[in-house]
């Protein structure tokens, strides 16, 4: 019997020298990690960090468009591609505006008008969303304001809504991009 604890106390003690040996390994505590945006804002993080992203798709695909095409309609009810383009614009300045407490820059633009002035008003809406994101945080996500008409939202609500709104909006310039026989950005083949 004795033999048997001996084995047992044996047997134990590899395992506790190899759990310490693991525990040793596993913890490599040295420093703490950065504290990156999408860390501690994690909402407003997030949307400030697809800024850029989109912006190089948004506008790329703008400038695909031949400008003779802004007036494409995938059919008779459907906006044109200019509207689309003239819609980004518009709801970037909108969005960005009461996300950060600012005013709307003043932009008078029409889906008619020159590509050329379309694809700059673009641009433009995405360097106020990038000047006018850079001070807000997640510390007042919940407070409310109206965005359209009368529906009130809170900043985090918009901040997601904005996000969304590239989303959708970057889809459907691809979409109108493909009916035109032109690879969006995004697929475009690596370089």
């Amino acid at each position: 019997m004795t033999t048997r604890v001996s084995l047992l106390v044996a047997v134990m003690a590899v395992f506790m020298a190899a759990g310490s040996a693991f525990a040793q390994q596993a913890a490599p505590a040295a420093s703490p990690p950065p504290d990156l945006s999408p860390v501690s804002n994690p909402v407003s993080g997030f949307v400030k960090a697809g800024v850029g992203r989109y912006e190089k798709n948004m506008v790329a695909a703008a400038e695909a468009m031949p400008a003779e095409k802004y007036g494409f309609k995938p059919s008779p009810e459907m906006n044109s591609f200019g509207h689309l383009v003239m819609h980004i614009a518009q709801s970037n300045n909108t969005f960005c505006a009461k996300i950060s407490g600012q005013t709307a820059p003043d932009v008078k633009i029409a889906e008619t008008d020159a590509k050329d002035k379309l694809v700059a008003a673009v641009k433009d809406s995405f360097a106020f969303c990038t000047a006018a994101l850079a001070k807000v945080d997640d510390s007042k996500l919940g407070e409310q304001f109206v965005l359209f008409g009368n529906r009130p939202i809170s900043r985090g609500g918009a901040l997601v809504a904005l996000g969304g709104s590239w989303t959708d909006h970057y889809a459907t310039q691809a979409i109108y991009l493909r009916l035109n026989g032109i690879l969006p950005p995004t697929a475009q083949p690596a370089k």
